[in-house]
């Protein structure tokens, strides 16, 4: 588990000194001007949180947590639209990897690493719903956790119409398509767009993206684990470029 923070003023410095937090556990029911301060901090900063009973705190940890308990990412994550621009300034040909509510640590992990091997020059989730990055996350990616730049927006639409305003070509991996993977044309500026291991990527996603492409699938069984369909992806990416 990624190391904690726990009582409501030590959360809340760690707030102030932007520390990159995963998520924060609050107890349910909690009251006081304290921790109204906190809970409107959190609210500001977009921090993912969960309202957990105090038993749930005490498996935490057993330290006095005073009903808080924050989760901190071992990794620092890059503020989007700086590190865009950065990528555009220096690449010919930038590689983005949205990934839209893949909430499965393990599955982040693969991802991370073989968007490294890959060259993806950054990935791009969403501050909520999207899987941590917790030591899990980082071992299953071999250290690409530390490589790769990776980082978090409010909302996925508006990272995909800034993405699309600097001319990137947003693709996304659905099997709502008749387009398969191999014709796309991605010797260009690109973003894959990655969904759920459950649901796919939001219908709101969908409407918005410039091309949509699926994987054929000869078998019997309909999908494949998002991780692996990533791969594919990334190197079609790859195979394309080295061509």
């Amino acid at each position: 588990m990624s190391d904690q923070i726990y009582g409501i003023r030590a959360v809340l410095e760690a707030i102030g000194a932007e520390q990159p937090i995963n998520k924060i556990f609050l107890q349910k029911g909690l009251k006081g001007e304290l921790f109204k301060e906190l809970e409107t901090t959190i609210r500001k900063n977009g921090i993912s949180t969960s309202y957990v009973p105090i038993e749930k705190l005490n498996r935490l940890t057993r330290n006095n947590h005073q009903g808080v308990v924050a989760q901190i990412s071992p990794v620092k994550f890059h503020v989007f639209e700086t590190l865009v621009e950065n990528i555009l300034a220096q690449e010919e040909k930038p590689f983005f990897l949205l990934l839209d509510q893949v909430s499965d640590v393990r599955n982040f992990g693969a991802i991370i690493r073989t968007a490294e091997c890959c060259g993806v020059h950054a990935i791009i989730v969403p501050k909520n719903g999207a899987a941590p990055i917790t030591d899990d996350t980082v071992k299953t990616s071999a250290g690409a956790a530390f490589t790769v730049p990776i980082a978090k927006v409010d909302h996925l639409k508006d990272a995909l119409f800034y993405l699309q305003s600097s001319n990137i070509q947003v693709v996304a991996a659905t099997e709502k398509t008749e387009d398969e993977i191999y014709a796309m044309d991605f010797d260009q500026p690109t973003a894959i767009i990655m969904g759920s291991e459950d649901k796919g990527i939001s219908p709101s996603i969908l409407s918005m993206v410039d091309h949509k492409a699926k994987l054929p699938l000869l078998g019997k069984i309909g999908s494949l684990n998002v991780s692996v369909a990533c791969g594919v992806f990334l190197y079609e990416v790859v195979r394309q470029r080295k061509a």
